[in-house]
């Protein structure tokens, strides 16, 4: 009988540490999942905000803009117009080259 209640009580003592050990592991991955959902809504707010600011720099007006002050472009002219294979007149001169 005696052998009976060791064998009990060493079942009931190694359930009780696989119980714990399992509570803690769920403690564990639950406070993981929070992080990472922490994560995920702070990286879809960035990702909103950047959508919003690529909106913002790619009006018509800004890169207008920027074409003209940073890149120097202009609007094209027939008098600055090159054809491929026509004789280059200087706007200056009028010759042809």
């Amino acid at each position: 009988m005696n052998r009976l209640n060791f064998l009990l009580l060493v079942a009931v003592l190694a359930s009780g540490l696989v119980l714990v050990n399992s509570a803690y592991d769920a403690r564990q991955l639950f406070t993981a999942r929070d992080r990472a959902r922490a994560e995920a809504l702070r990286l879809e707010a960035d990702h909103q905000r950047l959508l919003a600011e690529r909106h913002a720099q790619a009006t018509n007006l800004r890169v207008e803009s920027v074409a003209r002050e940073r890149l120097q472009m202009r609007v094209i002219t027939p008098a600055i117009t090159h054809q491929p294979g026509a004789p280059v007149v200087s706007a200056a001169s009028g010759v042809a080259r």
